[in-house]
């Protein structure tokens, strides 16, 4: 064997130690545990999926916005089998599957599909209850679900005005609403409040939706619905007086505690409402106090960060995905993302924490159905509804690997804070640092605008942290926690035990309806430290701003992404809002640019179906620095 001298000797060591150092400070992202794999598909056969079910024998059913229902055999090998089983239906955006039959909801009513000759194709469809419509193109039904009754639950848009093209609009009985529709084809009128409810989900027992951003909606949010429940948009209210509503909340009595912004121009027509950054709004908690039957979301997803519109909210089951069993999975069409929601029950009532899953998916996510091999189908769509991704349709599946991810597995309230809980041990010295926290909150408006910025913002000081013996949770004492607020945490200083990784995703968005009862953390008061005073030769710092005002790559990256820009927009390409460059060839000033940031004009972009959002809450330093950088694309 050759001997090593004394100086290679050295240089190996250091050369390995400098990529032991290295490996140890390069964090697992998300796409290193879930893969995102495609499922192939016929050629030419646009999978714009509107419904996912699994039936008993592990084969797939996938219904399309196209009206045609398939099924798929050996949906999780490499060459799955499409059969096209029924067709002809009416924007069928769910589906389910009950003994021998498959179950679809058009927009105007649900149908049940029979094979009655054995040949593997539908000849038997039965309309087992059907509903009122205006023909207007907003009007789509969501669904079903089946509770542990036996009835379905069907969600319905609501239609936009004629003049007032922005506000939703309930043109025949019950849309905006939820419904339960009985076996007989009897329909309950269930809750109203619905805008675009595009995920409907029977969730261990129990009803829930989800809810886009949109007028009376300042974000998208996850509702618990129990009958008689009213979630906020006012257009479904105009058939409370119906004799089998269980919502008895009149329009006017609305009227009287949201105002509806209903003003005219010098010609007699209606002006769109816009935000306004210091108007005297209502929160959705505190018109609450004059209509009880509000319900509040048990989850606010934060605009351009989880949710632009969210989508179908299921449960993973028992012994899939590991440390996240029995937790929620929401998906987004907007952003072609998938969200993990904590839940718990304070005080009667639901909340909980929102954090991100896995980006990346090809199309807009709308719906989410696990096979038998725990990996999960993911069926996506994109026409009319503008998304994040290179495709306007497709049909992929989300694998884990097996391996544990360093994340938060648990987010809790408690009395003076949070208790948070992971899923790896933790660092103790990195845990036990106040500055390894941060914290702030913020709520929405509640008015007929399209959206609502973040208001009442407030960042809260971090009083104090307990870490567990045994390393896996941690307890925050925060001052002032604000109820009704959706409180984000976040934990960028907190490290993994054994290789100092960071955590995947930092960020949980916890919305605070209930604060717990319960024993307060005893804080130890901090030690004063001694500080030397040195006198130290001035120095003239460097702006990381060039002098012609354009920021850096640097640092339009960290602006971009602290105002979430990069949810919406990209530099050289469309995802839900035009590139930057498109921007760029319009010509605007950078004090125009900023004007359009603090009140959007969606009119000027026609092309693109989700509109901006009003983004005030963008300091206007870091606004013309964007604006000036976008200029510089031209």
């Amino acid at each position: 064997m050759k001997k090593m001298n004394l100086k290679n000797w050295i240089l190996t060591a250091m050369s390995i130690a400098t990529i032991q150092v290295a490996f140890a400070q390069e964090s697992p992202k998300e796409e290193d545990y879930f893969k995102i794999t495609r499922v192939p598909a016929p050629e030419g056969l646009l999978l714009e999926v509107g419904g996912l079910t699994m039936l008993p024998n592990g084969n797939l059913g996938v219904s399309t916005r196209r009206g045609d229902v398939f099924v798929v055999e050996n949906p999780t090998s490499g060459r799955p089998y499409f059969k096209k089983f029924a067709s002809g239906l009416h924007e069928a955006l769910g589906l389910y599957y009950e003994n021998g039959a498959f179950y679809a909801v058009q927009r105007g009513e649900l149908t049940k599909m029979v094979d009655t000759n054995g040949d593997d194709k539908a000849d038997l469809y039965e309309t087992v209850a059907a509903w009122p419509l205006s023909s207007h193109y907003h009007e789509y039904s969501f669904g079903p679900k089946v509770t542990p009754d036996g009835d379905f639950i069907v969600t319905t848009n609501v239609a936009f005005g004629d003049q007032e093209w922005w506000r939703g609009e309930s043109r025949v009985p019950f849309r905006g609403w939820t419904l339960k529709i009985h076996r007989d084809g009897e329909i309950e009128p269930y809750a109203t409040g619905m805008r675009s409810p595009a995920g409907v989900g029977v969730l261990n027992g129990e009803v829930f939706y989800t809810e886009n951003q949109g007028d009376y909606q300042g974000s998208g949010g996850l509702w618990h619905l129990e009958k008689g429940d009213f979630s906020g948009h006012p257009a479904g209210l105009r058939w409370s007086g119906l004799p089998n509503s269980p919502i008895k909340i009149t329009t006017e009595e609305f009227d009287k505690v949201v105002d509806p912004q209903r003003v005219k121009d010098a010609n007699g027509r209606y002006i769109k409402p816009e935000n306004v950054v210091d108007d005297n709004f209502v929160t959705l908690y505190e018109a609450k106090k004059s209509l009880p039957a509000i319900k509040l979301p048990a989850v606010w997803f934060p605009y351009g960060v989880h949710g632009i519109s969210t989508s179908e909210p299921i449960v993973i089951p028992d012994g899939v995905f590991g440390p996240f069993e029995g937790q929620l999975l929401v998906g987004d069409q907007g952003q072609s993302k998938i969200m993990r929601v904590v839940l718990e029950k304070v005080n009667g009532e639901y909340q909980g924490a929102s954090i991100d899953f896995r980006n990346g998916f090809q199309s807009g996510v709308l719906r989410i159905v696990f096979a038998d091999d725990q990996s999960l189908f993911v069926g996506e769509t994109n026409r009319g509804w503008g998304s994040a991704g290179d495709a306007n349709e497709g049909l992929q599946r989300l694998v884990w690997n097996r391996e544990l991810p360093f994340e938060m597995r648990t987010v809790k309230a408690k009395v003076d804070g949070f208790e948070i809980e992971f899923t790896k041990p933790i660092d103790k010295e990195s845990a036990e640092d106040l500055s390894s926290y941060a914290v702030s909150s913020y709520t929405y408006k509640y008015h007929p605008v399209y959206g609502s910025p973040p208001v009442r913002n407030m960042d809260h000081e971090i009083l104090g942290v307990e870490v567990s013996e045994d390393g896996m949770k941690v307890r925050i004492a925060v001052k002032d926690l604000k109820q009704y607020h959706v409180h984000k945490i976040s934990l960028p200083g907190v490290r993994e035990a054994n290789q100092s990784h960071e955590l995947i995703h930092p960020d949980a968005y916890y919305t605070l309806n209930n604060i717990p009862t319960g024993t307060k953390m005893l804080i130890k008061p901090k030690p004063v430290p001694v500080v030397e005073v040195k006198e130290e030769p001035k120095k003239v710092a460097a702006s990381s701003t060039p002098s012609t005002g354009i920021p850096s790559e640097a640092e339009i990256k960290t602006l971009l992404a602290k105002n979430t820009c990069t949810a919406c927009h990209a530099p050289n390409k469309k995802v839900v809002g035009p590139g930057f460059n498109e921007v760029a060839k319009r010509g605007y000033s950078p004090e125009k640019i900023v004007d359009l940031i603090y009140n959007p004009k969606p009119e000027n972009w026609p092309g693109y179906a989700t509109p901006m959002a009003p983004m005030p809450q963008v300091k206007r330093e870091d606004a013309l620095k964007i604006a000036r950088w976008i200029n510089s694309l031209k």
